[in-house]
């Protein structure tokens, strides 16, 4: 916890001429970042969503995908980047460990807002901070290694904007086959590779059988052999950001975890909406 506080505490924020919003959390494990992510950035013009790219095969910067334009494999990306290029057609993807060079690059391709995709913890940027905080909260107060939290408890002061999930934002899933929803017959298997998986089992059948594999994990074609071979009558049900790995083996009896994000009305934006007007004044 020392460091972190150090390293805060000497950070020189950058400041870059363009409104940067950084979703983030500081729990160990999915929050709902990415998904809050598609849904704000998808009401803004000329937006680049910035993210690392974890569990990508790559290293360094790449634009995964350019006003809608995809440009890169999964491979090159990671999932949670294709998922963001699949759902914002009109945005441009980067992921690369460094961030500075990241927003840089967007600026030089015309990005007129930046997102960034767990961007809290990035203090030598000065950005916009949006921090969710999870119904389930580690009961472990400690930071890592002890603990489950990235950043101290007390950081949630920092965020611009705290949103409280199933009071200020809600999951809400929908089963899919072929883009047309539909319902998991009752031989279906999850399979999936994000972090804390057993909260996917609310949104499906009692009794449904899960396959989960390390979060980003890449599946190979033994892994899918095995299981169709085991499960040969069964159908598959996964989530969009398993999704965009399952797609090469071409599994034609797969059924998609649609999420979508209903975020409360009683959500006060006013503070961000001034804080991108403010980058407009005198243009």
């Amino acid at each position: 916890m020392l460091i972190i506080l150090i390293k805060r505490a000497m950070a020189k924020e950058i400041e870059f001429g363009i409104p940067i919003i950084s979703v983030g959390n500081i729990i160990v494990g999915g929050s709902g970042k990415t998904p809050i992510t598609i849904k704000l950035a998808s009401n803004y013009d000329n937006a680049c969503v910035i993210l690392r790219g974890y569990g990508r095969a790559s290293k360094g910067l790449f634009v995964i995908s350019q006003n809608g334009k995809i440009l890169e494999d999964v491979k090159v990306s990671g999932d949670e980047a294709m998922l963001l290029a699949n759902s914002l057609p009109k945005a441009t993807i980067i992921v690369s460990e460094n961030r500075v060079k990241a927003i840089q690059k967007a600026k030089e391709l015309g990005c007129k807002i930046v997102f960034l995709d767990d961007g809290f913890s990035k203090y030598q940027i000065s950005k916009f901070n949006i921090l969710l905080r999870p119904k389930d909260e580690p009961t472990n107060i400690f930071c890592l290694p002890s603990g489950g939290y990235r950043e101290p408890k007390g950081f949630y002061a920092q965020a611009d904007i705290e949103l409280l999930e199933n009071s200020d934002f809600k999951r809400v899933i929908t089963i899919k086959k072929d883009g047309i929803e539909s319902s998991v017959p009752i031989k279906t298997i999850l399979i999936t590779a994000i972090s804390k998986p057993k909260r996917l089992l609310e949104y499906l059948p009692k009794d449904i059988e899960m396959i989960s594999f390390p979060d980003h994990y890449d599946f190979t074609h033994e892994d899918i052999s095995k299981i169709q071979e085991k499960y040969k009558d069964y159908s598959f049900v996964t989530t969009g950001k398993d999704f965009v790995k399952l797609k090469k083996f071409n599994l034609h009896n797969i059924y998609l975890m649609d999420l979508d994000i209903k975020i409360s009305d009683k959500v006060d934006f006013s503070l961000m909406n001034e804080y991108i007007k403010s980058f407009n004044k005198g243009v």
